[in-house]
């Protein structure tokens, strides 16, 4: 599903610089290897996306995890929470999408591991260990995990999901979904209400 957009090797100000010749027109490519990065560069990693500063009226998709660019870390219905938990810690992040087969069945956060709802869950079941508790569990199922569109989310400002965050009561995350054409929908990405409010330096 990933694309690159055909601008993204265009001139900085989105024009291109073409070479006459007397018998043709070549275009000269403003893509060049660059010896400016010769000493070193970090390997890309979601925190460094997270310190990115931004203002109300940048890009909402400044503040958007995209799955076509950071592949999600999945994890079943019926995975121990305290081995999702594990898994979020390794990979620095505080969501999981939850899978069943090729289909996405729910979101679990470390919210909903480490708050209320594994003891919500003992009292009104037959377990009685923690141990024996299941990502399904605890989760939130599709049905009721916030979904915005991805046409929608490139046309908004970072404002429009701070809005969109107010409105959900609470909610941790927004799942993207993306329609291809006419047919199948995607999850595309998340958006964090932490790593909004992070990248804000503010409160939502």
């Amino acid at each position: 599903m990933s694309a690159v957009s055909v601008s993204a090797f265009r001139a900085a100000d989105g024009t291109e610089s073409v070479v006459s010749s007397p018998s043709n027109s070549v275009r000269s490519s403003s893509l060049r290897p660059s010896t400016e990065y010769s000493t070193a560069a970090k390997l890309w990693r979601p925190r460094a996306a997270e310190a990115r500063r931004v203002s109300l009226t940048d890009s909402a998709e400044s503040v958007v995890t995209d799955f076509t660019r950071e592949p999600p870390i999945t994890v079943t219905e019926d995975l121990p929470i305290d081995d999702a938990l594990r898994d979020m810690i390794s990979a620095e992040i505080r969501a999981l999408v939850v899978v069943r087969g090729d289909m996405v069945s729910g979101l679990i956060t470390s919210y909903d591991i480490q708050g209320e709802r594994p003891l919500q869950f003992l009292r009104t079941s037959t377990y009685t260990r923690h141990d024996e508790i299941e990502v399904r569990h605890v989760m939130t199922p599709w049905y009721r995990v916030p979904k915005v569109d991805w046409r929608s989310v490139r046309a908004a400002r970072v404002d429009d999901v701070a809005m969109a965050f107010e409105s959900t009561r609470g909610a941790t995350h927004l799942m993207i979904v993306e329609r291809v054409g006419s047919g199948d929908a995607f999850v595309r990405g998340l958006i964090s209400r932490t790593r909004l409010e992070r990248q804000l330096g503010h409160p939502v």
